[in-house]
């Protein structure tokens, strides 16, 4: 059988070369691991971060005339309306058309019974809310082309939903039943979606110290952030016609 290939549809696994891409969180854990290596692999990233010292550090650690794309940051507040004003303006200065959007940026908390409405706020607004409207403007920019990819980086806790977390539960739970909606709606203008949930990564958001995650590591019971930053490539690398709905990725000994 004989297949007509169409180059806008059949672009080969890896193929990022040129993409502009967005990264929420991006100057710590998976999300500075990703950009890294997407801009590693030729695609022109802007990474979001709170920190301005993160932001900073990232930005340094890479040899920029040894990366095939570009990396570029700024600092911004995602859990307001102005931040992520000011995320995609800073966008819209530097890329034509946006390919890509990493929704990443998240802050850890416990049970509801730790904190006040300020802190649940805070959280909540940048978990999910901020997943939510960095979403549409990002599809206000790829509705022009039809084409676009929204990443969503969520958390197995959505399906676990563990004992004494039920703030941060509510919003990876928030972020799934996002995902999956929002494909359907967005899926004929030609705009994927993919959501991403790890089990336990070793970053800055997790309770126990870097000897000990790397100890965990060692022993198979943590993932580390360049596990999940190769995932991400792998799902904004593949055809058009190829949508990669829903990756969970557990350490190996994770059983829960």
């Amino acid at each position: 059988m004989t297949h007509t290939m169409n180059e806008n549809n059949n672009r080969p696994a890896s193929d990022i070369q040129g993409k502009s891409v967005i990264i929420t969180g991006g100057t710590t854990g998976i999300g500075r691991a990703t950009a890294i290596l997407m801009a590693s692999r030729g695609a022109n990233v802007l990474v979001v971060g709170e920190d301005p010292v993160h932001l900073k550090d990232t930005i340094s650690s890479v040899n920029h005339e040894e990366l095939e794309g570009s990396l570029t940051g700024l600092t911004a507040d995602l859990a307001t309306e102005s931040g992520i004003d000011s995320l995609f303006s800073t966008a819209d200065k530097q890329f034509d058309k946006l390919d890509i959007l990493i929704n990443n940026a998240a802050l850890a908390w416990q049970g509801v019974q730790s904190g006040r409405y300020q802190d649940w706020q805070k959280v909540i607004n940048t978990n999910l809310l901020g997943y939510i409207a960095c979403t549409q403007q990002a599809l206000e920019r790829m509705k022009k082309h039809k084409d676009g990819h929204i990443v969503n980086v969520g958390s197995m806790s959505a399906d676990v939903r563990e004992k004494d977390s039920s703030v941060y539960v509510a919003t990876k739970a928030g972020v799934q039943g996002f995902s999956e909606s929002l494909r359907k709606e967005v899926n004929e203008l030609g705009i994927k979606v993919s959501l991403i949930e790890p089990g336990a990564v070793g970053t800055d958001m997790q309770p126990v110290s870097v000897p000990d995650q790397q100890q965990k590591e060692e022993k198979l019971e943590m993932l580390t952030a360049e596990d999940i930053a190769a995932a991400v490539l792998y799902v904004v690398s593949q055809p058009k016609r190829c949508d990669v709905v829903d990756v969970k990725i557990r350490p190996h000994l994770q059983l829960i």
